[in-house]
């Protein structure tokens, strides 16, 4: 049985990831072409983290909730499974984003629902705390976009400059909140 709820900040340390299992096989993105337009394109590659990975994570989880955000996260048998994280802070204009800043499920998990029901959650803390839409700058593998496709994400009206610069593969996307 999968159990789903809010972090505090005192929660979040290297030990809480024990069970998480990051490692994500891509093998086709989305990339823009000279036109512009998206494409599927050949690009193999093993995205995990670091021990320096995770000590950025803690710390970015923990200035989340300190500065007035959200994490939430899915447990099976006590282990962290996946998480979720939306910034408090309202961007883009009359878009009125706010940033889902990680949402990630472990590898022996994925597939199980965990990232719609988290998804599902930062949506609705995002609407409750005067959101419109929910802004995502998203990892370009297929699998990953085809999940938020599937939730009715599209490509972002603004972008995020910070983001886009930051991640330059990386698909900007929104979900709209109404």
């Amino acid at each position: 049985m999968i159990r789903y709820r809010t972090l505090t900040a005192d929660e979040i340390d290297r030990e809480l990831f024990r069970s998480f299992i990051r490692r994500q096989v891509v093998v086709k993105c989305w990339r823009r072409d000279g036109n512009g337009a998206w494409v599927i394109r050949d690009d193999p590659f093993v995205d995990d983290w670091s021990e320096g990975d995770y000590q950025t994570l803690v710390d970015c989880l923990r200035n989340t909730l300190r500065t007035g955000g959200m994490v939430c996260a899915a447990f099976a048998d006590g282990a962290l499974k996946g998480f979720a994280s939306v910034e408090p802070e309202l961007f883009g204009g009359a878009q009125r984003y706010l940033d889902l800043s990680s949402i990630h499920v472990s590898e022996d998990m994925r597939g199980t629902g965990i990232g719609t029901a988290l998804f599902s959650m930062a949506r609705d803390w995002a609407r409750e705390h005067g959101a419109g839409k929910l802004y995502i700058s998203a990892h370009s593998a297929v699998e990953s976009q085809a999940f938020y496709r599937g939730l009715g994400c599209v490509e972002a009206q603004v972008y995020h400059r910070g983001h886009a610069e930051a991640e330059p593969f990386d698909c900007q996307l929104e979900c709209p909140l109404t």
